[in-house]
């Protein structure tokens, strides 16, 4: 298949940043804003991976993965966004931000696979600790180690599957699409790529807890664009 090798990468990048998200370090470079330029800097454009972090980073500031809360996969969405956007533009012929905006308005509904294998990791890791607690009773260390790293692994394994589910399914969507899709998605690219950040904004604006946050976001944009004029 051509271009494996690239899938490869991105593939080893879902699964760092993947666990990231919740399972460890939590060094915050599962977010879109860093997961997908370093997706786009390992198959060799990260300027294509800033543009699909950027644009779909505040879609899901809001909705982080704490606690029972479950959002669809933003990570992957990045990660298989960006390895979209480079490798069927390359393997097409069409590039720019249209096919970026093309990728993701393709990947980002399949990022809902991300909760039914996050579901079922949280599932295996409930059976693994009723495992550890039973060993730590008899006093079997290597196992409550075995059971620790397992559940690592469940984490692991559910980042791949969801990048394998965005990347395959959207390979096949892009290619089926993108012939017919492409001249449409180019005309009306300045407006998509301008609902991105205006829809992010909102659902930010939804989730502020401060009375009157309409009023204070508005009164900000305000000041910044007086300040543009005045310069």
């Amino acid at each position: 298949m051509p271009f494996a090798s690239e899938y490869l990468f991105a593939g080893g990048i879902s699964i760092l940043a993947g666990l990231d998200r919740t399972a460890v370090m939590q060094f915050l470079v599962s977010r879109p804003i860093v997961a997908a330029p370093a997706t786009g800097l390992a198959l060799g454009d990260p300027w294509v991976g800033l543009q699909v972090g950027v644009l779909i980073e505040l879609l899901w500031l809001g909705r982080l993965p704490v606690g029972a809360a479950i959002p669809p996969d933003d990570t992957q969405i990045a990660v298989g966004g960006t390895a979209l956007a480079i490798i069927m533009g390359q393997w097409t012929g069409f590039i720019g931000l249209p096919m970026i905006l093309l990728c993701l308005l393709v990947t980002m509904p399949l990022g809902k696979a991300g909760q039914v294998f996050d579901r079922l990791a949280r599932k295996g890791n409930a059976i693994l600790l009723e495992k550890a607690e039973n060993a730590v009773l008899r006093r079997k260390w290597s196992a409550v180690e075995r059971c620790h790293l397992l559940g690592v692994v469940l984490f692991a394994a559910a980042s791949l599957a969801t990048y394998l589910v965005i990347v395959s399914a959207g390979t096949v969507a892009v290619l089926l699409l993108a012939p017919s899709l492409m001249p449409l998605v180019s005309e009306a690219s300045p407006w998509v790529r301008l609902a991105f950040p205006l829809v992010g904004a909102a659902l930010i604006i939804s989730t502020i807890n401060v009375r009157r946050s309409i009023v204070l976001f508005s009164a900000s944009f305000m000041a910044v664009f007086l300040l543009l004029w005045y310069r």
